[in-house]
């Protein structure tokens, strides 16, 4: 009888041993995620700062390219013009020869086409020339946000940079503190509370009784299943959340009277 009541006490000590071993665990694992969301954040904003920074410097690349083709345009109705205009002066010194209307109405005609032309390339080139004033716009406005935003991304690395400095230690201790205390919980409960764990929108896969109810989802704790925590022969889950419970006091903390 004396062994079985040995027997007993041992397991009860060992679930509660894993129980607390399980909830220091969940304490620095909390105090690591703590550290990695402040740290978290600026990741993304510099990743966010860079990958805007380089659709800015694509942007002025191609508005740079844009205006380069509309220049090339602009020089090709030049061409356009002056061809024109060497026509229409050959055209008019026909004029001068010609032996009957026929031959006139014709070069007339083409001094009226070539003119024409002339007219058509003048209001390509000032197109052009608008468009080339809009992208030159466009351009100096971009790489005033390009200015804006590196220096916001310079920032945002130092303070990264800082942050990192600052916690990477106490995250490495922590980490070593978690790895060290594994061993003392079985692989059963310890594969669990990491499944619980990373499925929980808290990070919190082991929570204690909060005024009669679960310390993860707030839902009522019959007084029974309250009666069966306290006791520590088992290791019970929330049948709401899925987290598994203890109770205050073997979290350490001084229990809140229910409401």
């Amino acid at each position: 009888m004396a062994t079985s009541d040995n027997n007993k006490n041992e397991q009860n000590l060992s679930v509660e041993s894993r129980l607390k071993s399980l909830y220091e665990l969940q304490s620095l694992l909390s105090q690591i995620d703590r550290i990695r969301t402040v740290r978290g954040e600026l990741p993304l904003e510099v990743a966010d700062l860079e990958d805007n920074i380089v659709g800015l410097t694509t942007r002025v690349e191609n508005y740079r390219k844009e205006i380069e083709e509309l220049r090339k345009k602009s020089v090709a109705e030049k061409e356009k013009i002056n061809e024109a205009q060497a026509k229409i002066e050959k055209y008019k010194t026909q004029l001068d020869n010609v032996r009957n209307n026929r031959e006139f109405d014709l070069l007339s005609k083409e001094i009226e086409f070539q003119t024409l032309e002339i007219e058509l390339c003048e209001k390509h080139i000032n197109e052009y020339g608008r468009i080339i004033d809009s992208k030159t716009n466009e351009i100096a406005a971009t790489e005033e946000q390009l200015t804006d935003q590196n220096h916001i991304l310079t920032e945002k690395k130092a303070e990264l940079d800082e942050i990192v400095s600052e916690t990477k230690q106490d995250e490495e201790r922590l980490r070593e503190q978690a790895k060290a205390l594994e061993p003392k919980i079985d692989a059963r409960t310890l594969a669990a509370f990491k499944r619980i764990r990373k499925n929980a929108r808290n990070g919190l896969g082991i929570v204690y009784i909060q005024r009669n109810a679960c310390g993860g989802c707030f839902n009522r704790i019959p007084p029974q299943k309250q009666m069966e925590i306290k006791m520590r022969k088992k290791i019970i889950v929330c049948e709401y959340c899925g987290r598994i419970m203890i109770d205050p006091e073997l979290a350490g903390i001084e229990e809140l009277p229910a409401k």
